[in-house]
């Protein structure tokens, strides 16, 4: 069984939970997972550089921070968008905030399920799965 749950931790936005939801099922169903429990937390920049920092020794903020709690046969895991940066970057691509969030979904769930970008060769990887799986899984645009 895979359960999904959306926390909205941002003091302000409100984006919407079901492209979340979707996305992270879509992933894991297409990934071959079917046992997992996964929570996505939707934060703001000022939580993002506290977790960045505190977590992962990072300054400044990023996208998206991902934990992944268990290994074994169900996977469980913690994903934190930052929505304010998902806004910022929708702006650049020129796609729809709701986009880019759920893109951001999308590769942290990857990186749930084992996906690494820490060298080109594995961020390329990654990088065509998360673009397909976003294409695929998006609400559509126009």
């Amino acid at each position: 069984m895979i359960r999904v749950e959306i926390v909205n931790a941002h003091p302000r936005r409100r984006p919407r939970k079901g492209p979340l939801e979707k996305a992270v099922r879509g992933v894991l169903r297409r990934e071959g997972c079917t046992a997992a429990a996964v929570r996505i937390v939707l934060i703001d920049h000022r939580r993002c550089i506290r977790m960045n920092n505190e977590f992962l020794k990072h300054r400044g903020t990023t996208d998206v921070i991902t934990f992944p709690l268990t290994e074994g046969r169900e996977l469980e895991g913690e994903v934190y968008v930052n929505v304010d940066q998902a806004l910022v970057q929708a702006e650049q691509y020129a796609v729809s905030g709701i986009n880019e969030t759920v893109r951001l979904v999308v590769h942290g769930t990857l990186h749930l399920l084992g996906y690494d970008d820490t060298t080109a060769a594995l961020r390329r990887i990654m990088k065509v799965r998360e673009d397909a799986y976003t294409a695929l899984l998006a609400p559509k645009e126009g």
